[in-house]
């Protein structure tokens, strides 16, 4: 029994085994939309990585790679901590408002706030509109995998998994394309902007360290992308549903109080492992590790404090019934949280610090390729000349997306071919052996440092790939944007933490080396082995109503 929903919809009845799929044009502006939207959230997390070194030493007015290492977990670890704050935020109010209007938002969001980036006059400054920039990026992700899994049929889950993986880091590939391209043009560049009645030293700091601000100024483009999602996109006909029965209306605002005060948590981390003596302690590691655990817990209670509210009210106050109890929508919230973590980590604590890895490199063999200069009739341009010809950071970032659109797209399908649970298995074991591999056996830039790069860069993002098609098989329509949107971004607190681990096992025990400290963070992947069968194996069912 179904009926007509907007927009020439089929709407089918909850009890239908086939669910509320939209027919037409509808669906494939939707999936348009989010791909894009997915492709400009990879470009924006690929655009700090390239900019890293050059806009910390310019800001910090510091060479030294231990404080510039510090400095970037740092960072990333604020990137990841907005990142989980804006996926509970803007999956609330997807729940609250609808996928659309919320995804409009926190495209708008994450553009803008990156875009002032490169505006910013120090690292402080940086490291807020980072913040501010990762709460969108965190709620689009969460939104734009809702909207699709409900528009689209439940046969067509796999290859959507795959293409919502693949279109992050086809914008994670593409700003690597681009930097190089104005690594090409920036004298050229230069010239046209001293042309302008832009002061002069306005164009000096543009240009300098790599152009790291013109860069970053470009991550403001996306943000047209919002009048799109606005005139075109479809709402979701699951969602509407549900605001038609009124269940929409027991998301709360005065609810999102547990988030700020979760969001509390997080900073704790970040300000322990951060600083060399935090709370001015001589010997901080004991209260490093219960300050952490702390923090952990205050932000899980925080952030699923909306949805345990939510939940409580939906029953009280309509007696509707959902396919999951509160104890297991919480429960799968967690054990999600727990498969994203794995994934996040073994890329923010490991695998994306390997275009700043290989920029140290090429630039340690650009100084012993001058010293043989110095001592050698052979010429200081020449031999310079292979190392000159390539940005290093940018070379390895590009081949490590190609990578990752192979192994998303993979993914997702081994995820049907095998089961959830065996093929994330798979995954792990796969991402640890080709990170050990990647980190202990290169010691300079070369064709197989890029090779390993391509390799790593395809195993360990394939979790991107899977992730998208499992997480909504966890959660209730009603619960969907918020759980998955926790799941997922509740591992990014997770990974910032393994981010400052990084930045600190180079500062006080590996002295600036990024392979040691690295191969180290990737053995959270046996970890993920262990979780995986904790979890609930969804192959070949609905989304749950």
């Amino acid at each position: 029994m179904s009926s007509s929903g907007r927009d020439g919809t089929s709407l089918n009845s909850p009890g239908d085994p086939a669910p509320f799929v939209a027919s037409g044009k509808g669906k494939w502006m939707a999936l348009l939309a989010a791909l894009l939207g997915w492709m400009f959230d990879g470009l924006e997390m690929g655009l700090f990585p390239l900019v890293a070194r050059p806009a910390l030493k310019d800001l910090l007015q510091t060479t030294d790679d231990g404080q510039v290492g510090l400095w970037l977990g740092i960072m990333t670890a604020a990137f990841l901590v907005g990142a989980a704050t804006g996926g509970v935020v803007f999956g609330w109010l997807g729940d609250r408002v609808g996928r659309v209007r919320a995804m409009t938002l926190s495209v708008l969001t994450y553009t803008v706030f990156t875009g002032l980036c490169g505006v910013a006059g120090s690292a402080e400054q940086v490291f807020l509109f980072r913040f501010i920039a990762a709460l969108g990026m965190g709620g689009e992700w969460s939104l734009g995998v809702s909207l699709v899994m409900e528009i689209w049929p439940n046969r067509s889950r796999a290859w959507l998994a795959g293409l919502i993986g693949a279109a992050a880091n086809v914008g994670f590939l593409t700003i690597a394309v681009v930097s190089i391209g104005l690594t090409e043009i920036i004298g050229s560049l230069e010239q046209l902007l001293r042309a302008t009645p832009l002061p002069d030293e306005w164009v000096t700091a543009l240009v300098a360290n790599s152009g790291w601000r013109l860069l970053m100024m470009f991550g403001a483009a996306p943000a047209l992308l919002t009048f799109f999602i606005r005139l075109f996109v479809p709402e979701s006909e699951r969602w509407l549903h549900e605001h038609d029965s009124g269940s929409t209306s027991n998301w709360a605002v005065k609810d999102l109080a547990g988030v700020v005060i979760g969001g509390l948590g997080p900073f704790l981390i970040v300000y322990l492992w951060a600083f060399d003596h935090p709370f001015g302690l001589e010997n901080p590691f004991a209260v490093r590790l219960i300050g952490s655990a702390f923090g952990l817990a205050l932000a899980f209670f925080g952030y699923v404090f909306p949805v345990h509210r939510y939940l409580e009210r939906a029953a009280a106050g309509t007696g509707v019934q959902m396919s999951l109890t509160t104890r297991q929508i919480l429960g799968r919230m967690l054990i999600g949280a727990c498969l994203s973590g794995t994934a996040l980590i073994g890329t923010w604590g490991s695998v994306q610090w390997a275009p700043s890895w290989a920029d140290q490199l090429a630039q340690k063999d650009h100084a012993k390729q001058a010293e043989l200069a110095a001592s050698t009739e052979i010429s200081v341009e020449e031999a310079n000349k292979p190392s000159g010809k390539i940005d290093a950071k940018a070379y390895t970032q590009i081949v490590t997306g190609i990578g990752a659109i192979i192994g998303t797209i993979l993914a997702a399908f081994m995820g049907n071919w095998f089961g959830r649970r065996i093929s994330y298995t798979m995954l792990c074991l796969g991402s640890l052996a080709s990170a050990q591999w990647f980190f202990r056996t290169n010691d300079q830039f070369d064709g197989m440092f890029l090779v390993g790069a391509f390799l790593v860069g395809a195993v360990t993002a394939s979790f991107y790939g899977w992730l998208p098609l499992y997480l909504p098989e966890l959660f209730p329509t009603r619960v969907r944007a918020t759980g998955q949107g926790f799941a997922f971004n509740f591992g990014r607190i997770l990974a910032a933490i393994a981010a400052l681990q990084t930045g600190y096992l180079m500062k006080e025990i590996f002295n600036g080396s990024y392979s040691a400290a690295c191969s180290v963070i990737s053995f959270v992947y046996l970890v993920g082995v262990v979780i995986i069968w904790f979890a609930p194996e969804t192959n070949g069912q609905e989304l749950p109503e």
